[in-house]
């Protein structure tokens, strides 16, 4: 049984480092900035 959980172990510490070294690759996923103009008219009564 120790021999269970400690594979168990393992496998999830070895998960957790392949998600994090891919959030660190891929998790910077936000759009680049542009700047935009939109010409309104405000109409006075």
């Amino acid at each position: 049984m120790r021999k269970f959980l400690f594979r168990l172990l393992a496998i999830l510490i070895l998960l957790g480092l392949i998600g994090f070294v891919g959030f660190a690759y891929v998790g910077d996923l936000s759009p680049e900035r542009t700047e935009q103009t939109i010409p309104t008219e405000i109409e006075l009564k």
